[in-house]
């Protein structure tokens, strides 16, 4: 067994004091907001922030005369301890506020923004105070720059889950140092907050509030899914163009980053020669009409129909979770495709969670491959995507990440069905925390509910499942290998 130096570990530690600094400016913004309104709530976060800085503080005393050197072991590491960390510490306004949540609500409701799942156990939210409304949109409207970063920066260099398939000069590691990611990061970063005010300006013009429009607009661009109102985007349901502009804003979120930069370079048609974004848009297309056509046949007006599927539709495949009807209530087969639709998320490189287009891409691919060597015994059958060939290391780690993705929902829905929940409650219930979606079904956590009924030790472990969900699953997996500690 390797003995742990002490050095090799304080670079993380500095990362995540960092990492804490960030969380104490975000404070900052909601606690100048409440000062400006007197609102009580300002010393929760006064409070908070306090904790959070001095934590970071001492962090970066300890850490102050490291190099900022990180070998692939201890990237491994700092991946799953930053989001715990911010997770953690992002959950303090929730337990000193008005809220007053325990921690076990307060650790699931920061989780659940800082991963963009969209679950909540909050009640009565339009009378929360404007400050933790705006917080609940900031925590995930930076998770979904996190996970934008992980995915172009982290992840390939990792090796994880096929990411390397789309690795950029952002994810140029060598063996020990940080990434070469400045022109790429800035360029994502633009385009991120770009596309961000042009969501808040657009709902604002659109007839929301102006604090509506920014929680929304962050929320709608990192497919986080929070709202501020306990019906979510229903509440809208009588300004059909609201929902389409957050239909509009969901799917540019679920889109990969870097293809943004790479259209505003050269050309729009860029998204279109993308395999991936060709497969979502597809995708998309054919579900959205076939869901209209199965409501129009049930009585429905077409463009009342044609509105609420696409809205729920980009909201579940984009992993955003923003309900404005309630589906589960449309009959069986709404039910079963929205079932299906959890599971498949967006594009590599944005926002949204679930198992992304291109591995179900490169499934099929491999599967037509075993169906024609089935046929041709002798043939040899070349495997390219997005016109390259398939390096077996990506398909290895597709293989590998689809295996333990469903593994990780099954044990996950056991261990939710030994503590009491009923089948439908615990099977989507696990489902929605992997994929980062939100809302499940049934009339527990269905999109007409929310989390709060669900015992602690049950939300602990969706805690726990979109964790795992937001990071790819095998990066947490292997640091409970016993190699992995090993020299």
């Amino acid at each position: 067994m390797r003995r742990l130096q002490v050095t090799e570990w304080l670079p993380v530690v500095r990362v995540l004091g960092l990492l804490l600094c960030v969380v104490a400016v975000m404070m900052l913004v909601p606690l100048l907001l409440l000062l400006e309104e007197g609102d009580a709530d300002a010393w929760a976060f006064a409070i908070s922030l306090g904790i959070t800085l001095g934590s970071a503080l001492v962090m970066l005393l300890v850490s102050h005369q490291v190099e900022l050197q990180l070998k692939p072991r201890a990237m491994f590491v700092l991946t799953t301890l930053s989001w715990v960390l911010v997770s953690a510490y992002s959950s303090l306004p929730l337990i000193f506020g008005a809220t007053h949540l325990g921690v076990t609500d307060a650790v699931f409701e920061s989780v659940s923004a800082i991963t963009t799942t969209g679950s909540t156990v909050l009640t009565h939210i339009e009378g929360l105070s404007d400050g933790l409304k705006l917080w609940r949109g900031l925590m995930q409207w930076v998770g979904g720059i996190g996970i934008i970063v992980m995915a172009i920066a982290i992840l390939p260099f990792l090796k994880v889950g096929g990411m390397r398939l789309f690795q950029t000069e952002s994810s140029d590691w060598s063996d020990k140092v940080l990434p070469r990611a400045g022109g790429v990061a800035k360029a994502i970063g633009l385009v991120y907050v770009g596309l961000t005010l042009l969501a808040i300006l657009s709902y604002w013009l659109g007839g929301m509030l102006p604090l509506d429009a920014v929680v929304h607009g962050m929320t709608s661009l990192a497919t986080g899914g929070f709202a501020n109102y306990d019906s979510s985007m229903g509440i809208y349901s009588d300004r059909p163009h609201l929902l389409w502009m957050a239909s509009a804003f969901m799917l540019l979120g679920a889109l990969p980053f870097v293809l943004f930069i790479r259209a505003w370079q050269d050309s729009a048609g860029v998204m279109w020669c993308d395999a991936q974004v060709r497969g979502f848009l597809r995708l998309l297309g054919w579900v959205i009409a076939a869901l209209t056509l199965y409501r129009v046949v049930l009585g429905e007006d077409l463009f009342t129909a044609l509105t609420q599927v696409t809205f729920n539709v980009m909201s579940v495949v984009t992993t955003t979770g923003y309900a404005s009807d309630d589906y589960s209530a449309w009959g069986p087969f709404a039910v079963v495709a929205f079932f299906y639709l959890t599971f498949v998320g967006g594009c590599s490189g944005s926002t949204s969670g679930g198992m992304k287009i291109f591995r179900l891409q490169i499934g099929l691919i491999m599967l037509g491959n075993h169906l024609r060597s089935l046929i041709h015994a002798n043939g040899v059958f070349s495997q390219r995507y997005n016109g390259r060939a398939l390096p077996d290391e990506v398909v290895r780690a597709v293989i590998a990440f689809s295996f333990f993705f469903f593994i990780t929902i099954g044990g996950l829905a056991l261990a939710l069905s030994l503590i009491g929940l009923d089948l439908v409650t615990a099977v989507t219930g696990a489902v929605t925390a992997v994929t980062n979606v939100g809302p499940g079904l049934g009339d527990i956590i269905g999109p007409a509910g929310n989390f709060a009924p669900l015992p602690d030790s049950a939300k602990w472990l969706l805690c726990i499942g979109m964790l795992m969900g937001r990071l790819e699953i095998l990066t947490v997996l292997v640091l409970f290998s016993p190699s992995f500690w090993r020299k």
